[in-house]
């Protein structure tokens, strides 16, 4: 499944891609996790471990796209068991950016990305709202800049719970939306029979 989302956090600053490190980065992450699993357990939930990077953050500074994974299991699941994967894409306008975010396991991540990197390669911005359309005097600047995208700020401040509760929020908007749309077609249906034939 692919979860796609547009943020209007403003234009997100991209200088801090060229000063940021793999290795600081996925430390980070680790810590956040483990101060998000505190809270995981005293909810009884099972605690999450970071593994590594399915694709190390890679950021193109000509499209200004983003793209970076993580795997992760749950801790005490079987050694056999497939890693939950969130495969990450940005695209970066003036005004925000757009999110698809891949949800999938590693059993499936190096076929299922090749569907997301090829919606990231069709999505465009509107002119005037590209990235490069961007004007310091007029347009609002995100309070963050492009490592918070990989988490490293998000996950610190927030915690894994809130990007996962955030996940499960769209999933229910999702299912709210397909069930709004199955009973308008029920009510189309029973209104035509109703009516009788045409």
């Amino acid at each position: 499944m692919i979860v796609v989302d547009w943020k209007k956090e403003g234009y997100v600053r991209d200088g801090d891609a060229k000063e940021w490190q793999a290795d600081a980065l996925l430390d980070s992450l680790k810590e956040g996790t483990a101060e998000a699993n505190k809270d995981r357990l005293r909810r009884g939930h099972p605690a999450l471990d970071i593994t590594g990077w399915i694709e190390p953050p890679a950021y193109d500074a000509q499209t200004h796209r983003l793209i970076w994974s993580l795997a992760a299991t749950v801790r005490g699941a079987p050694a056999d068991q497939p890693q939950t994967v969130n495969y990450n894409t940005y695209a970066l306008g003036r005004e925000g950016y757009f999110s698809l975010d891949l949800l999938t396991d590693s059993a499936s991540v190096e076929t299922d990305k090749a569907a997301v990197r090829q919606v990231l390669g069709t999505l465009e911005f509107n002119a005037g709202k590209r990235y490069e359309d961007f004007n310091a005097s007029t347009d609002k600047v995100a309070a963050y800049g492009l490592a918070a995208l990989v988490g490293a700020v998000a996950v610190k401040k927030l915690g894994l719970l809130a990007v996962i509760g955030a996940f499960l929020i769209k999933a229910w908007k999702l299912g709210a939306l397909a069930v709004v749309g199955a009973g308008a077609a029920i009510r189309r249906i029973m209104g035509a029979r109703k009516a009788g034939p045409p």
